[in-house]
This record gives C-alpha cells, sequence and structure tokens, in this order.
C-alpha cells in the first residue's frame, strides 16, 4: 500500500524538470547494472540477517528501486540534469534481473 501511495505521489507530482534523454547510452548501461548489483546485494544481506527467502527479495529489489527513484528525484531539482522515467525504467529493467540472478544462484 505504501508503494502505491508513493507512485501516486510521482505521478502527481508532474516532474516539471524532465530530462531530454534517449533510451539508449551508457548511462542507462550504468544504470541497469547499477541496480542489478543492488538487489542482488540487498538479497544477499537479507539472508546473512536470517530473513526468510521472499522477506530478503523483497527488500532487495525494493533497496535497488528506491535508490533509482531518489536519484531521479534528485536530477529532477533546477541544477540537475532532469527527472528521467527512461533511467528509472531501467533502474527496474536492472533490479528485476538482480533479483532474478540472485534467486537463480540460491538453487
Amino acid at each position: 500500500m505504501r508503494s502505491l501511495g508513493l507512485l501516486a505521489m510521482l505521478l502527481i507530482s508532474g516532474c516539471s524538470h524532465q530530462a531530454q534523454d534517449a533510451w539508449y547510452g551508457q548511462d542507462k548501461a550504468q544504470h541497469f547494472i547499477g541496480s542489478a548489483m543492488l538487489a542482488a546485494a540487498g538479497n544477499e544481506v537479507g539472508q546473512h540477517q536470517g530473513w526468510s527467502r521472499d522477506r530478503s527479495a523483497g527488500i532487495g529489489f525494493m533497496f535497488a528501486v528506491s535508490l533509482g527513484a531518489t536519484k531521479e528525484l534528485w536530477d529532477s531539482r533546477p541544477a540537475g540534469s532532469g527527472w528521467s522515467w527512461k533511467d528509472l525504467a531501467w533502474d527496474l529493467a536492472g533490479a528485476t534481473t538482480g533479483y532474478a540472478l540472485w534467486q537463480m544462484a540460491q538453487y
């Protein structure tokens, strides 16, 4: 429910300072790889804390996505490069990949 509220706030906010970026580029690869690594690391930390696999997976995924959204929020300030939905999409794709790879490595 909290995630839904956060998503609603982001959509309502308007993000008036948006980036004019392409779908592909070096920064998109960095978003993807960084989010994949953060999601996998978050999963691993959860496992070392003794959390269940499901809880570790959820925490790892949300950790990566939260950092990606925070970075976009930082970029949306007047001195930043602008909010990029494309960067956030690559963050989500990377977090999903990191989650999936970590889960496959556990079997």
